[in-house]
């Protein structure tokens, strides 16, 4: 193992915010583990750890061992979440199904004579009120210890251990009501006769309750995980192998790279693929967004999950399993769900004590039934702190957070947006300026040769030959539009020698015997090279967005190049939106400031940086951001990776190189800038939604845990019933589960 490296373990059993706090607790307090983030929604957690000595399987057994079962999760395997969620409901649909049966006479022989009065006359002069409350007492029994065991298993063992959860406080309130009747059963000559009643039906009835509630919840995370479980169906089982006997159906995880695939007309890509034979248009919406077809022809990269249209394709395996486009999308999405956001670390501060304040609460408040309340002061007592403890479930508050995460970087997955890190989310939504790169950003990336001006004594051919031969040996989009302009004349070109690129400046190097050196005018005037003679053209080209450049052979002004590479026609409408939203946009460019200025006039950016090296890009950045602004920052080529690993949130587009989208935070998986509207508004919709849940779920129980207490007792003789408190605890957790699904309805373009 590597020095450091990152793990994470599939948790079971964690039904609350303590939950989480006290498996993050124990992972935290293991030597070597530097960071922890516990996930409730996902039931997950991502641990960084350093050092070979600690293991993986140490950390799950750590857990495991405080009474969370965990396993290690292959970090290459992609776990179904529907499918696990959806296993886990039916066994609580199971358990709730039983606890109903056994629970449903025990309500019926205890409040039926409180809905109907000659019903209570009827039990009382058939088998008696004591075979009645037997009964009742035999079948409460069976409900706790049967479908409620686990409250009580999970329950006590933290209590135990000092760190009770919403398994304790279930397991406490319903042992108190089933403790107190089995004493006015079993032992009536210890309770006072006016405290002589039996509220079995109230501990069964909260198991039921709970049961219940917990599988709505459970019923409702399976949907936060629609989205992966699209991605996941994305991916066909069988592809069509071309071998030596013919065309056989195999399993994909069978393929090797280099095999060569049959696609068929309306089939999906089975895996990463270079087309070989063939010619047709495949549909990339599912993985880019863009809703119009890509043409494919022979040399044409093809990704796995996406689907082709008429034609037939031969297609020759680049990438398998684990290493696929969408293998990484899911992976990426999954650690962006698992994500913890510094939002979160409020929760978590609370939650750490919520639960003993809640038990003390419980406790103060049955002490002041007992010493201050009317008669029956014992059932009175009863009831409220059973009461107090039931409705104080803190599921809610962590569930606020993690499954509004897991639904907004899911759906936005769906819609080409890639959350990389999920903390993007809080960090794009308070975003005050994003700055743009602008060569493959704002333009389209392919600049065209627009002028090519010789001096005197110089043959423009044979410059545009000498010039294309060094610049085929550079990358730049620059460079490949002088190489194109050259290929469209038939010019031979002779390759470059002792070529050296000058960041940010230009190029230089030695074709055909004579050295060649092309570049800015800062270039030219650092080598007392004059430019004087090309000065109004170039400022006139400048002016109307050209990119002009010189080159220089043998140590004398050889000539003036300019290229133009085209607006994206969707820049004007993108910066306008995020104009109307109150953010403040910019440019940063290496082109001479008048090309920029006339570049940013036309698509409405007044805050322009140009003449920018690219190890100048950061300082930019730092100008830009001010005394305490947080910044984005949009890019797409290598030399834009120091500024999106710089940037609060770096977003990359994804039709740019690997290297700036491994350092950015979000990934358009288009090159359609309107990503960046969608992106912007996810991060603030998901913001406002997880301080909606958060609002809920300390509102909910900032208001009732007094109404629990009795705090509407003397002045409207209002008692809290532990049934009604056990149905609002429920219903608080699936109001915060179905406010975070409203994010599954984000449109696929955002306005």
């Amino acid at each position: 193992m590597s020095a450091s490296h990152t793990i994470k373990l599939s948790i079971d059993k964690m039904s609350c915010a303590s939950c989480v706090g006290r498996v993050d607790r124990i992972l935290s307090a293991v030597s070597g583990v530097q960071r922890v983030a516990v996930n409730l929604a996902t039931e997950e957690a991502t641990v960084d750890i350093a050092g070979a000595h600690l293991t993986p399987e140490f950390l799950a057994q750590e857990v495991t061992r405080a009474g969370y079962p965990a396993q290690v999760i292959n970090a290459r395997d992609f776990e179904d979440p529907q499918a696990r969620h959806s296993d886990r409901a039916h066994a609580l649909a199971r358990r709730t199904l039983l606890a109903v049966v056994l629970a449903l006479p025990v309500v019926v022989l205890e409040m039926g004579g409180h809905m109907v009065p000659a019903f209570h006359q009827f039990i009382a002069q058939t088998i008696g009120v004591q075979a009645s409350w037997a009964v009742q007492a035999v079948l409460t029994t069976a409900v706790l210890f049967g479908p409620g065991r686990a409250f009580y298993a999970l329950g006590i063992s933290a209590l135990l251990k000092h760190a009770p959860d919403m398994n304790s406080l279930v397991a406490i309130g319903t042992a108190a009501a089933y403790l107190f009747s089995l004493c006015v059963l079993l032992f009536p000559d210890v309770v006072p006769a006016q405290s002589q009643a039996v509220y079995f039906e109230a501990a069964a009835v909260i198991v039921v309750l709970i049961l219940l509630g917990r599988w709505l919840e459970a019923r409702a995370r399976g949907h936060t995980g629609a989205a992966i479980r699209s991605l996941l169906d994305l991916q066909p089982k069988i592809a069509n192998l071309e071998t030596a006997e013919g065309v056989i159906p195999v399993d994909i995880e069978t393929l090797s790279v280099g095999d060569i695939v049959l696609l068929k007309p309306g089939e999906r890509v089975p895996v990463d693929a270079v087309v070989t034979e063939g010619r047709g248009h495949i549909d990339e919406s599912m993985i880019t967004g863009e809703p119009l077809p890509v043409e494919k022809l022979p040399g044409g990269l093809v990704t796995g999950g996406t689907v082709n249209g008429q034609g037939s394709l031969k297609l020759k395996v680049r990438q398998t399993g684990a290493d696929t486009v969408l293998a990484g999308i899911i992976r990426m999405v999954q650690e962006a769900q698992g994500a913890k956001l510094p939002i979160q670390t409020l929760v978590d501060r609370i939650t750490h004590w919520f639960v003993p304040g809640v038990l003390a609460i419980a406790t103060l408040t049955a002490l002041l039934w007992m010493i201050l309340g009317p008669e029956p002061v014992a059932s009175h007592a009863l009831v409220a702190g059973v009461a107090v403890l039931i409705i104080a479930c803190p599921c809610a508050m962590g569930l606020a957070t993690p499954t509004s995460i897991m639904v907004a970087t899911g759906r936005a997955a769906e819609m080409g947006v890639l959350f990389r890190k999920g903390d993007a989310l809080q960090s794009l939504a308070e975003v005050d300026l994003i700055a743009f790169d602008k060569t493959g950003t704002l333009t389209v990336g392919q600049p065209e040769l627009s002028e090519l001006t010789v001096s005197e004594g110089y043959d423009r051919t044979e410059v545009l030959r000498l010039i294309a031969g060094l610049e085929a040996r550079a990358e730049h989009p620059v460079a490949k539009a002088i190489v194109d302009a050259a290929t469209r004349h038939g010019l031979e070109l002779l390759p470059g020698r002792d070529v050296t690129a000058l960041s940010g400046m230009g190029i230089e190097g030695v074709v055909s015997g004579q050295f060649v050196l092309i570049g800015s005018d800062r270039l030219m005037k650092d080598r007392g090279l004059e430019t004087t003679a090309f000065q109004n053209q170039a400022d006139a080209l400048s002016e109307r967005g050209h990119t002009v450049f010189f080159a220089a052979i043998d140590d004398e002004v050889a000539a003036m190049i300019s290229v133009s590479d085209q607006i994206k026609p969707d820049a004007e409408r993108l910066i306008s939106g995020l104009v109307s939203q109150g953010i403040e946009v910019a440019m940063i460019t290496g082109d001479r400031k008048a090309t920029a200025e006339t570049v940013g006039r036309q698509i409405g950016i007044n805050k322009v940086v140009a003449e920018v090296l690219p190890n100048q890009k950061v300082d930019a950045l730092t100008q830009l951001r001010g005394a305490d602004a947080k910044i984005a920052f949009v890019g797409d080529g290598i030399n834009d990776a120091p500024a999106l690993a710089y940037a609060d949130v770096g977003i990359a587009i994804g039709t740019g190189t690997d290297i700036a989208i491994e350092a950015a935070d979000v990934v358009l998986m288009s090159g359609n800038l309107q990503g960046i509207t969608s992106a912007v508004s996810a991060a603030k919709m998901t913001m406002r939604n997880i301080r909606q849940n958060l609002f809920w779920a300390f509102g909910y129980n900032v208001v009732l845990i007094p109404v629990a207490a009795g705090a509407l007792y003397s002045g409207f003789g209002i008692l809290l019933s532990p049934q009604l408190a056990a149905g609002a605890m429920a219903l608080s957790s699936l109001f915060v589960l179905a406010n975070a699904l409203r994010l599954r309805r984000m449109n696929r373009r955002i306005a």
